[in-house]
């Protein structure tokens, strides 16, 4: 297949709250992650996000970018509840996202930690203040997420001196087994030690203790990581559609750790130059297929309501699109989009539930607004109906706006 379609995913880079926000999550109500980075930084400029059209979008013009009425573009809304990484992706590459259940894993501590005993693991309680987490096999604690909405995820983290990453996932799949929570993420790395994941452990609201993952060391050397998500069928997504068809997929960044890829390529990556560069030689040596990037700094920047460090972000991205840009042939695409938003500047450090930028790109399409999307599964829809595949479970194509302007597809 010579042809590509590429994804950009820039982590947490909201367009502006979306209306049920006032119903289901008000602390949102206000938010716009890049309307408000650009009134912190007035001199920002983005010359290839701006050609692109993110202006368009906000529909204003700031000091140093203006809007461009040859630009592709529209929004997209968010279909999963919250806003939140995981589902954001599920949700890009076709699945309809199912609600989970959002609870304390005090309430399925004791099922969880029965069921490891008659698994024959050992496990031991470590309480703390009345609140209860696990510890399996000395390595592997078993814990509430205490760094997204609490209650929406259970960490499963390790110690991987001590043993195996695939025998972590091996207790994740039971722990999986059990709960009906969103995600449950089984990460760790090496360098870390039993008592590391001790001294990290936090208590957070009234019901959570959880490990601190960054404070726990875990990120530091040798990071693996899988997230197992509540009725997801990863057969129904994109990556695995297009591996079926022998189309070359490329999972770069934290996509990789996020989405089932095993037909294809994934390449976990954090650093943004990093992350970039590994983009453009993929697109300079894929002859054809879909490749898609996420870069995560820019959430990361978010959470740590970080307005200078999330547009320097930025800048490192808009730097290498026009070299992408360069690399594309005719009727190749290039789509820059978030996932939700994560506004630095809106009072607290989680997600924010934002519409999304699509920013599109192809050789000789111009002036195309395909409108404000329903679901981020359009996106998978479009890239199914580019390589003529098998639709995904959810979504609708937006191919048809982008022939209509130009398009030889």
């Amino acid at each position: 297949m010579n042809k590509k379609f590429i994804v950009l995913i820039l982590d947490g880079f909201g367009v502006g709250y979306m209306e049920d926000c006032k119903e289901v999550r008000p602390n949102d109500v206000g938010s716009n992650t890049f309307l408000h980075i650009l009134e912190n930084k007035k001199e920002l400029k983005l010359q290839n996000l701006e050609k692109l059209g993110l202006m368009n979008i906000i529909n204003k013009d700031s000091l140093k970018m203006k809007r461009n009425s040859e630009a592709n573009y529209g929004t997209s809304n968010l279909t999963h509840f919250g806003a939140d990484t995981f589902w954001g992706h599920q949700e890009i590459m076709g699945s309809k996202p199912v609600k989970p259940k959002m609870e304390p894993i005090c309430e399925k501590i004791d099922e969880i930690k029965r069921t490891l005993l008659e698994n024959m693991y050992k496990v031991e309680d470590i309480v703390i203040e009345g609140r209860k987490l696990l510890l399996v096999n000395g390595a592997v604690t078993i814990a509430d997420n205490i760094e997204t909405d609490l209650g929406q995820a259970y960490n499963v983290t390790s110690a991987l001196d001590l043993i195996t990453f695939e025998e972590v996932v091996e207790i994740g799949k039971i722990v999986r087994s059990l709960v009906d929570v969103s995600r449950v993420i089984v990460f760790g790395g090496h360098n870390v030690s039993r008592q590391d994941l001790i001294d990290a452990i936090e208590i957070k609201g009234d019901k959570y203790i959880g490990v601190n993952a960054p404070k726990s060391g875990v990120y530091k050397k040798e990071y693996s990581c899988v997230h197992l998500g509540y009725k997801v069928n990863y057969e129904e997504q994109i990556p695995y559609i297009l591996g079926k068809n022998n189309i070359e997929v490329c999972l770069i960044g934290k996509v990789a750790d996020i989405v089932m890829n095993p037909l294809g390529k994934s390449i976990p990556i954090v650093d943004t130059k990093e992350a970039m560069e590994i983009t453009l030689n993929r697109v300079k040596q894929q002859s054809g297929g879909f490749i898609c990037t996420n870069i995560q700094e820019t959430d990361l920047s978010g959470h740590e309501e970080n307005v200078e460090k999330y547009a320097s972000k930025l800048e490192i991205v808009d730097s290498y699109l026009e070299k992408i840009i360069e690399e594309l042939k005719e009727e190749e695409i290039l789509l820059v989009m978030a996932d939700h938003g994560n506004d630095p500047t809106i009072g607290h450090s989680k997600h924010t539930r934002e519409r999304v930028p699509l920013l599109i790109y192809s050789k000789g399409v111009e002036g195309c607004n395909v409108g404000t999307r329903e679901t981020l599964s359009d996106v998978s829809q479009t890239i199914a109906e580019y390589f003529n595949v098998d639709k995904p479970q959810n979504g609708a194509s937006f191919l048809g706006e982008l022939k209509r302007v130009g398009l030889n597809n």
